[in-house]
């Protein structure tokens, strides 16, 4: 019987062993988690409170910014938190916490991503039965199963990485716990059940792309036939933020998870790791504020509100 030593907890490896560039990471991602916590924080409130945003499109966003703000908390307070504090460890079922909740997390957003799209393309292509085909109980049906599929996913990728051996080394070298850098401290050689997660993750992840380009060239071979430029821009304007979001997501998690290991640390694995748990959280209130004239507007009555009523945030406003 093999001699392996029961693992208690792991290193997170950080940016950098010098401390004053741990100092600059830290506050780095501090202010990357502020923009990213206020922002889609403010984009919930707003659908929240305004009723002319209580549509199907703006259901979703509401469930997309909730997802990017569970994301990012997953993984970006914990690597502040190491680096102040010189201490990198983390416990074996918070490692397993961490893996769950950001597969949880991540696996919900793609499948949003794609009712999104689908939404999308109703809206545009199909104007006449929108109100039947998207309607509120269906949304909600949507919802679920996305956070249930997303679930599944992550109880799956944490059941077949830690019931793997590990041995040897505790170092994982990553920001946070993912599958890619806990193979590499394995002391089996042998992961066919990870494998196999993968290539249905993987194989996933191109039947949802595949969903959303076919949703996508609809919209747009629909809205080339929109004769006024207003409405072009219009509907490119909801659409271009949701291929921005899920190019940046799709792909750079892809490459994280597909590439080849390596035996050395890579700043290229922390740079991926960045751009599929960091930037898509932060960047997503961003394009859609900044984007999208009803959100601007109901910023607009949410300061009126607050101004007129003292401080006093409405249960809602017209």
């Amino acid at each position: 019987m093999a001699n392996v030593t029961m693992v208690t907890g792991f290193l997170l490896m950080g940016f950098s062993d010098i401390w004053e560039l741990q100092i600059l990471h830290a506050i780095l991602f501090l202010l990357i988690y502020l923009v990213a916590l206020i922002g889609n924080l403010l984009i919930f409130t707003l659908i929240s409170l305004d009723r002319k945003l209580h549509t199907p499109m703006y259901f979703f966003l509401k469930n997309l910014s909730f997802l990017d703000l569970c994301l990012i908390s997953v993984t970006v307070p914990k690597s502040i938190a190491n680096s102040l504090s010189h201490d990198c460890s983390i416990s074996f079922l918070g490692c397993v916490s961490q893996l769950f909740l950001m597969m949880l997390f991540a696996a919900s957003e793609l499948f949003l991503l794609t009712a999104m799209s689908y939404d999308r393309y109703v809206a545009i292509c199909l104007p006449l039965h929108y109100e039947v085909l998207m309607n509120s109980d269906i949304c909600m049906k949507i919802a679920a199963a996305s956070w249930l599929g997303g679930g599944f996913w992550g109880a799956l990728y944490s059941v077949t990485t830690f019931t793997l051996p590990f041995c040897g080394s505790k170092e994982i070298h990553q920001f946070f716990c993912d599958v890619p850098s806990l193979l590499r401290i394995s002391c089996s050689h042998s992961h066919l059940a990870v494998d196999v997660t993968m290539a249905l993750g993987f194989g996933l992840g191109i039947f949802c792309s595949i969903c959303i380009t076919v949703s996508y060239s609809h919209i747009v071979s629909t809205v080339l036939k929109i004769p006024t430029t207003e409405g072009r821009s219009k509907a490119f304007s909801t659409c271009l933020p949701h291929l921005i979001i899920l190019m940046v997501f799709i792909t750079t998690g892809a490459i994280a998870y597909l590439k080849p290991p390596q035996e050395s640390d890579s700043v290229i694995d922390l740079l991926l790791s960045m751009f599929y748990t960091v930037v898509p959280p932060t960047m997503n209130p961003i394009i859609y504020s900044l984007r999208n004239k009803d959100m601007k507007a109901a910023l607009r009555k949410l300061i009126a509100w607050k101004y007129f009523s003292k401080g006093s945030i409405p249960k809602s406003f017209p």
